[in-house]
């Protein structure tokens, strides 16, 4: 104990008895400085309370240091003693087992650097050999496969070509669309053109003016008889588009569900629409009977 007096007011003291408690371990040294001048030492403190103490649990706790073994094995070679028997008198030595070696033909170390190279020319020969066998192999393949694509390539071509002049043609015997139209007109202003250059080429006169006749009348009825088709592909293309948009409105409501599946649903409108798209089909045949007809036209009334 320490007893210290402290000033209360500005002219009474007043005495305290402080406890000092000794430390129960060494602090570790953190470091510090020292005044030249004065020669004094000032340590780096890192804690001045008494640390926390671990509540005893009545285990018997080790830590990972006195737990970890640390082994280290150092082979060493122990000496053997050797000895050799020879025959001498009074001590024979059999030599039954014994094996005669002779000495082969010795070659300098010239020889055998020498011998060395031309096997490892040998090897390298042979598996320069082995490479050029593997890429004249890789371009013969490489070959096989470009020229069955060329010609896979220009059938592919071939039959596009085809099918494209076929279009073509089925276009100009059955058009029905504005394309198809424009595609007509356009041969036959090809056909007008090449008709007027031979007539100009090979005719003169009175048979010049006939043959541009002739042409101009030819040219009519080509025109009379594509305008006579355009107007009844116009009434077939309008009649699909009506049954075409009475199908979009006869079709049941779909939506996408969170699992991925579609649902469908039929309102009081897709059903009413479904059954006029029916009576609609019903009345657009002509080969329908009178009876079936008459019945038809019943339910429109």
């Amino acid at each position: 104990y320490l007893g210290t007096s402290i000033l209360t007011d500005s002219d009474s003291f007043q005495d305290v008895v402080v406890k000092i408690e000794r430390p129960s371990y060494h602090k570790p040294f953190l470091g510090g400085f020292k005044n030249r001048i004065t020669g004094a030492e000032f340590h780096n403190a890192g804690s001045q309370t008494i640390p926390k103490k671990r509540p005893d649990k009545g285990i018997q706790l080790f830590c990972r240091e006195t737990q970890t073994v640390f082994e280290k094995n150092k082979p060493q070679q122990t000496k053997n003693t050797t000895s050799t028997q020879m025959t001498k008198i009074g001590l024979y030595v059999s030599n039954m087992s014994d094996k005669l070696i002779s000495p082969g033909k010795y070659f300098t170390a010239e020889e055998y650097h020498k011998r060395r190279l031309e096997a490892v020319i040998v090897l390298q020969t042979y598996f320069r050999r082995w490479l050029a066998i593997n890429v004249v192999q890789n371009l013969r393949e490489e070959k096989r496969l470009r020229l069955a694509w060329e010609a896979q390539e220009e059938l592919r071509r071939k039959k596009e070509k085809e099918d494209r002049l076929r279009r073509e043609h089925e276009r100009r015997l059955n058009a029905k669309t504005q394309e198809d139209f424009e595609l007509l007109y356009h041969a036959l202003e090809l056909w007008r053109q090449e008709e007027t250059k031979r007539i100009n080429g090979t005719l003169t006169g009175a048979e010049r003016k006939a043959a541009f006749c002739g042409l101009l009348e030819q040219e009519a009825q080509l025109i009379a008889s594509i305008g006579r088709h355009k107007l009844n592909a116009d009434e077939e293309n309008q009649q699909k588009a009506i049954l075409r948009f009475l199908n979009k409105c006869a079709q049941p409501k779909r939506w996408k569900a969170y699992d991925g599946k579609i649902t469908e649903m039929d309102t009081q409108y897709t059903l009413r629409a479904r059954e006029l798209f029916e009576i609609y089909r019903s009345i657009s045949m002509n080969d329908i009977p009178k009876d079936e007809r008459i019945d038809v036209l019943l339910t429109l009334r």
